[in-house]
């Protein structure tokens, strides 16, 4: 069985609903959601002009190889009415993959672990409420100290 840590977001709509929708479906096709972090508030990051996001980690034990599981994140996208327009965009549900086991992927179509989790405190403060002590297999260092250096200057609220 695989290790996946999830992130998931939502800025439209009943996003607290959005994101149990998104976990129940996850749970649906993708595996069993073993752990949950609180619900997070944060202002939008990047193109900062749109309503608050609410944030959450999960981990999830699944069957799925890592490239199954974003087919798949992308199926619970689609199907819950998400639609791509502009990067950083309002969206209805985000769902990326942080970390899959250990593995370091890097292909066209995916890199784990994600690229800019380190650079956004919206995912790295829920993480580390799960997996503080998980060491980053690029940067070498645990979450807690990864978040601990962050520069990010959003303020990330428990829900």
């Amino acid at each position: 069985m695989n290790k996946a840590y999830l992130l998931l977001g939502s800025n439209i709509g009943d996003t607290k609903k959005n994101l149990n929708k998104a976990k129940k479906q996850i749970e649906n096709k993708i595996g069993s959601v073993t752990r949950s972090s609180s619900l997070y508030s944060t202002k939008a990051w990047g193109y900062e002009d749109q309503d608050d996001f609410m944030n959450q980690v999960l981990i999830v034990t699944t069957a799925l190889s890592s490239i199954e599981t974003m087919m798949r994140i992308l199926e619970i996208e689609k199907n819950m009415g998400r639609v791509r327009t502009l990067k950083n965009a309002p969206r209805l549900i985000d769902i990326d993959i942080l970390f899959f086991n250990k593995e370091i992927i890097h292909t066209e179509d995916l890199i784990i672990p994600h690229p800019l989790m380190q650079k956004r405190k919206f995912v790295m403060v829920p993480l580390n409420e799960l997996s503080p002590n998980f060491i980053h297999p690029v940067l070498k260092k645990n979450i807690h100290q990864i978040m601990s250096s962050c520069k990010d200057k959003l303020t990330v609220n428990k829900i």
